[in-house]
This record gives C-alpha cells, sequence and structure tokens, in this order.
C-alpha cells in the first residue's frame, strides 16, 4: 500500500497553493512540504494575514524565525558548515552548547529554501523545520550570528546548586516572593524576549510600539541577539535604588524597568513562578491527600533556590493559536540551559500550551526540547501542564473501517479575527508505521447546498482562490508537524476583521465528512487549534471554534462532564491534551479539587486520570492522561488556588492546570534536594 508521489490535483472548486512569495517554494508540487510547516504553506497562501506588524499591515518578514531538526547522525555544527550566513543564522547559544546538539533556531532567508532542494547544501542535513513568529525583531537578521572564524560570546554567568526556570510571561520580580528576607532578588538572571512596550503583531497594543531602553532594561543577551537581559547584579542595583523608607517602591521600580504589564493586579508568571518557588503555599506533600492552600509560610529547598525566568515575546503570547511558540520556547529552554552549571539540579516549569498536534511527543517542539535538555548533559525535569479544554468540544476521534466514512461539524463563529485551524490525524490502526492509502475529505462551507470536491491524502488546494484565501485544505502524506501517520490541515481566515486587506471567510457550521476507501482499519483523530486570548495579552478579537454532535451531553447533570463509552458521540472530552505536554521525559501534571470537599476531585477542565474513555481506538504513542495531579481548584464553588498577585501585598486567585504544574515541579524540586 501507498500514495503515489505526484501531486493529486484539486478537483474543480479548489484552486492549486500558490508558490511562496518569500520562500520560492511551489506549495503545490508533490512533495513540498515533506519536512516543511504546513502552517507556513498556509501562512504563504494567505500572504501572512494571520501575523500584522505594529501599523496592521501584514507582517513582510525579511527573514523567518525557524526550528530545525537535523537528521539523525549530524549536528548543529555540520547545518552551520553547511549554510551561508547570507540566508541561515543561528543565534551562538545553539553553538556553545553541547556538538551533538540536533535542534536548533534559525533566522532564514529565501536561500536557505533554495539549499533545501534535492541536491543543495542542507538537502542531505535538515529532516524538517518549524514557522516561528514572523514580525518585529524576530523576522530580522540576527545582529551576530555564529559562522566560523565569529569572535565567541562572552560566557555567561552560571547557576549552580538547586535552580527553577519558569519560562512564562508577566513576572513581577520585585515582588517580596522573589526575595530574600533581606530584600536580595532570588532571580539569578531575566530574560524578556520582547523589544517594546505592549505587544506587537496582530494584537498590538499601540500602533507605535516604543522600544525598550537597554540602559534600564539591559541588553540582548549575547548568545541570543535579541530581547533584554538582567543579571541579578543589575536586578540588585535596580531594587535597591526604588527602596523608601525601608520599602521597595514597586511602581516605581516597573516603570523603570519598562514593564507595561505591572499595570495589572495579576499575571500568570508571577502566579506560576509563586506557587513554584515562593516562599508561601501548601503544608503537606502533593498527592492524592492533600490540603486546599493554606498560605502559611513553608522553609523548602524551593522557597531557597535560584530562579532563572525567561518572559515569553508578547507577540507570540497574543498569537492565540500557540503556534508560533516554538521558536519563543526553544530558545527561552536553551538561554536558561547555558546559565546553569553542570552540576545543577534543574527543575524547569511551561506553563503553556496549545491544542493541536499529534500528542504522541514526536512535534517539534516537544522532540526539540527533550533533545536539547539530554544533549546539555544537566540533570533536568521538565513540568508541563495537560491543558484546560476538557470541556471545549475541540477533539473528535474515529476509527474508519474500508468503505467507511465520517461527518464532523465545526462551529466557526462570528466576530472571530484571527484565523481558526482543524488538525485531522491518520494512522493505521494495527501498524503506526503502514503507508495510508483511500483517504479523502469533503469540506462544505456554512449555506452551501454541496461539499465542495474532495481532497485526497497526498493533494492541497485553496477556496476559492488564492487571490481569496478564505479556506484550505494541506493534506501531505508527511510533513514537520508530526510522525507517524498523516495530517489533514484546515485553515481558515477569519471571520472578521479590522483591517481593510483582510480576506474573511464564513461563520457558522462547516462539515468535515472523511472518507476511507483503503483495505485496513484507520483511526483518525481531529484537534482544532487554541484560540483564546492569554491573560495579560492584548484582546485581538479571538474566538474559539468548536465541534457540535447531537448525542454529545451538554445537559449539565451529574453525568455530563465526562465521556461514557456507550455515548456514540464523535466529539470526545477524552483525548483533549496540551500540545507540548507529551513529549519524552516531559512530567504533564492535571488539575484536581480538594478531595474531601467534593464527590468528583478532578477539576472540570483538566484531562483525568484514570482515563474514564479508555475504550477509544487510539492512534499508537498518543497520551490522553496526565503523569501527576495537583490542587487547582479549592472547592466545586470555589475554583483556582491563591497565589502571588503583581504587588507584594496582593494575592490573586487563578485557575488552570497552570496553577496545579509549577505545585509538582516545586515538589520534585524539593525531592531531589531532600526539601
Amino acid at each position: 500500500m501507498g500514495v503515489s508521489r505526484s501531486q493529486k490535483a484539486p478537483g474543480a472548486g479548489w484552486a492549486p497553493l500558490p508558490r511562496g512569495r518569500f520562500t520560492g517554494v511551489n506549495w503545490a508540487t508533490a512533495g513540498a512540504m515533506d519536512r516543511a510547516d504546513p502552517y507556513l504553506a498556509w501562512a504563504e497562501t494567505s500572504g501572512f494575514a494571520g501575523f500584522r506588524s505594529a501599523d496592521g499591515a501584514p507582517a513582510d518578514p525579511q527573514w523567518l524565525p525557524l526550528l530545525i531538526e537535523l537528521r539523525a547522525g549530524h549536528t548543529v555544527a555540520d547545518l552551520l558548515t553547511a549554510a551561508d550566513p547570507d540566508w541561515l543564522q543561528v543565534p551562538r547559544v545553539y553553538r556553545d552548547l553541547p556538538t551533538n546538539l540536533r535542534f536548533c533556531t534559525a533566522r532564514a532567508r529565501r536561500g536557505s529554501f533554495q539549499a533545501l532542494r534535492p541536491g543543495g547544501p542542507l538537502d542531505a542535513l535538515v529532516a524538517r523545520y518549524d514557522l516561528g513568529l514572523p514580525v518585529g525583531r524576530h523576522a530580522q537578521p540576527l545582529p551576530h550570528h555564529a559562522a566560523d572564524g565569529a569572535p565567541p560570546a562572552p560566557a555567561p554567568q552560571k547557576v549552580d546548586g538547586d535552580v527553577m526556570v519558569v519560562i512564562d510571561n508577566g513576572l513581577a520580580l520585585a515582588h517580596a516572593d522573589f526575595l530574600t528576607g533581606t530584600r536580595r532578588t532570588r532571580v539569578a538572571a531575566f530574560w524578556r524576549q520582547d523589544e517594546t512596550q505592549g505587544p506587537h503583531g496582530r494584537a498590538a497594543a499601540t500602533l507605535r510600539p516604543v522600544p525598550l531602553d537597554p540602559t534600564r532594561c539591559g541588553p540582548a543577551p549575547a548568545d541570543l541577539g535579541y530581547g533584554h537581559e538582567l543579571d541579578q547584579a543589575a536586578i540588585q542595583s535596580a531594587i535597591d535604588a526604588h527602596v523608601h523608607q525601608g520599602r521597595v517602591d514597586e511602581d516605581g521600580l516597573y516603570r523603570h524597568w519598562q514593564m507595561w504589564e505591572q499595570q495589572h493586579n495579576a499575571n500568570h508568571g508571577t502566579h506560576v513562578t509563586s506557587l513554584a518557588a515562593g516562599p508561601n503555599l501548601y503544608t503537606r506533600t502533593i498527592g492524592t491527600e492533600d490540603s486546599p492552600p493554606d498560605w502559611q509560610p513553608v522553609d523548602d529547598a524551593a522557597s531557597r533556590a535560584r530562579l532563572l525566568v525567561a518572559q515569553l515575546d508578547w507577540a507570540s503570547v497574543a498569537d492565540s493559536s500557540g503556534g508560533a511558540l516554538t521558536v519563543s520556547i526553544m530558545d527561552a529552554l536553551a538561554w536558561a540551559l547555558a546559565r546553569c552549571a553542570p552540576d545543577a539540579r534543574v527543575t524547569i516549569n511551561l506553563s503553556w500550551g496549545a491544542l493541536a498536534g499529534p500528542h504522541n511527543g514526536s512535534s517539534m517542539l516537544e522532540a526539540g526540547m527533550a533533545q536539547l535538555i539530554a544533549a546539555s548533559g544537566r540533570a533536568c525535569r521538565l513540568v508541563v501542564p495537560a491543558g484546560n479544554a476538557y470541556q471545549a468540544r475541540t477533539h473528535a476521534n474515529v476509527r474508519l473501517q474500508p468503505g467507511q466514512s465520517a461527518t464532523l461539524h465545526w462551529r466557526v463563529q462570528p466576530d472571530d479575527h484571527s484565523q481558526s485551524f482543524l488538525e485531522l490525524w491518520f494512522a493505521d490502526e494495527q501498524d503506526a508505521a503502514c503507508p495510508l492509502d483511500g483517504l479523502a475529505l469533503e469540506l462544505t462551507p456554512p449555506g452551501a447546498t454541496a461539499p465542495l470536491p474532495a481532497i485526497a491524502l497526498g493533494s492541497s488546494g485553496v477556496w476559492p482562490s488564492a487571490a481569496e484565501p478564505q479556506a484550505a485544505v494541506l493534506f501531505a502524506p508527511r510533513s514537520a508537524l508530526g510522525y507517524p501517520g498523516a495530517c489533514a490541515l484546515i485553515a481558515l481566515a477569519p471571520t472578521a476583521t479590522w483591517f481593510k486587506d483582510s480576506v474573511t471567510t464564513r461563520a457558522g457550521r462547516w462539515q468535515v465528512r472523511l472518507t476511507h476507501t483503503g483495505k485496513r482499519s484507520v483511526v483518525a483523530d481531529a484537534y482544532i487549534e487554541r484560540d483564546d486570548v492569554a491573560l495579560g495579552a492584548a484582546d485581538a478579537g479571538a474566538r474559539q471554534s468548536y465541534l457540535e454532535d447531537r448525542h454529545y451531553d451538554t445537559s449539565g447533570g451529574l453525568g455530563s462532564f465526562i465521556d461514557h463509552p456507550d455515548n456514540p458521540s464523535l466529539v470526545r472530552r477524552s483525548g483533549t491534551f496540551n500540545d507540548i505536554a507529551t513529549g519524552p521525559g516531559t512530567v504533564s501534571v492535571g488539575g484536581i479539587r480538594y478531595f474531601g470537599s467534593c464527590m468528583d476531585p478532578m477539576a472540570r477542565y483538566s484531562p483525568r486520570l484514570p482515563d474514564p474513555d479508555a475504550s477509544r481506538p487510539e492512534r499508537t504513542g498518543v497520551q490522553k492522561v496526565p503523569d501527576r495531579l495537583a490542587v487547582s481548584d479549592e472547592h466545586a464553588s470555589l475554583w483556582g488556588v491563591r497565589a502571588a498577585g503583581t504587588r507584594s501585598a496582593a494575592a490573586v486567585r487563578l485557575v488552570g492546570t497552570s496553577m496545579a504544574a509549577p505545585q509538582v515541579a516545586r515538589d520534585l524540586l524539593n525531592r531531589r534536594a531532600g526539601r
């Protein structure tokens, strides 16, 4: 069995994907997406309309930020030798890390994609590549690059002992939770990836964002080349300069650091870091018999640990799909590991993620983080929340026997100013490595009386034309998104816009019909990508789409919040999971209520342990249940847990598995340190 390597032409009603104006890749040709990110093909098809500069114009990148995986047996050093810095630049941090590293981020021009063609200098090296956020500083060349002969970057100061790494957004550096009793900062280094006040991109806070002042916010880290870094001495000096009458003037200090986000009373990163390493938390060990937060002082290794904090670019955070975070997160992890001594005991909390992807650890970011940690030689544990979309109707699951079909109903909301994405993952039920054949899908737009012609595996198309791309189906036999099996990406334009040059599409119910005419049974999972507004980010008008099914129980009754095996609905809560929480070695964390006061201990929004829907067909290696649990709700009627607000005198309550993960990270650090 197999699929022809020749590209199948889309049916009438579909137009071929265009040649990319940046990459020069003809996305309609056979094999064009074999190692590429389909989201890049869609970005070029839509003229980068999903990414906006501060003035509202579609992104016009001079360089593209990429996450690159090299083939087995090749390293970043090999990539640097084969590439020309005129068209590919790699941050120095990846050259300074161990020589067996096979993943790195890069800035790429058209020459990079020409070099990937058969016989080109990168053809035998690059296994796959993933698109980052093509706006702002990310779409410009590095101020220095890692070419042979370039002077080495100054070695960053190394942190040893117990180290808590937090990769998040919105950290209040001067909060008392992150100071000792003598007002000495515990933050060994702080890197903010953004370079302006307020997010840029399509969630820009202002049309003319103010550049950050490096004399106040710190210089760009020499080994990354963008953002602003403050070391411990610089942080302490600024704190000391803002002490008045024995107290830190936090308002004045954040104005000095140009931290516009600290005007909010709550910030995700501050709350998470307080739970991970603050001086107040639980008095009992985390497990199935915890108490809720009692806000009593605790003296443990985590409350004394050194902190390394990377604040993600706000434009990446504001990208509601989460898809642009791959480069930002990989760079943040590389930055932190490069600042840890070889004998440091490192715990990493990454309370972020999205919803689509293969969910089996094969996504580029998951594989890249695992290999980067392993190559670093540091004793590391990576902790990631399991996700909050258990009730969001973003997942469907079905077994397709030969000759069978299945229909999904995708509700795309009106007044949605962001693009919407649905990924359909297929794999042979008995042998995940078996080539697929006989798969096709039909898409029926809202209001249409008949479906568009079927798009078969190996074919792609844009509707109604490349000049007006309202929808596209990209159904490559393989791509950078993951493996094994195949993924069909359905991409939709926004249903509303503030910009006169934007293409919009129809709100309402999009019908997706899957057909299978092959000879072996296939398991299919559908995942709608995340499309909401992150805490602290400017509202870009994102509205989450969802799946509809008349059998899906929305009654709100006692048994209506979990899946039942005898319910015929294709829409399943089980299988909804954070797309970066399934990687090798990652500890995924679900949320529970304080069980002593609740009939059902699981938080409604969290994936459950054990899985009540375990009898469903599964693709090989898919993770559906969290590895650990921690309290994320104090009670059925009191959701969330309390931790630090933005100012030292404030406590706020935030909800989600993002609040459970740092508690497990804290427990892991304490166990390794012997408390």
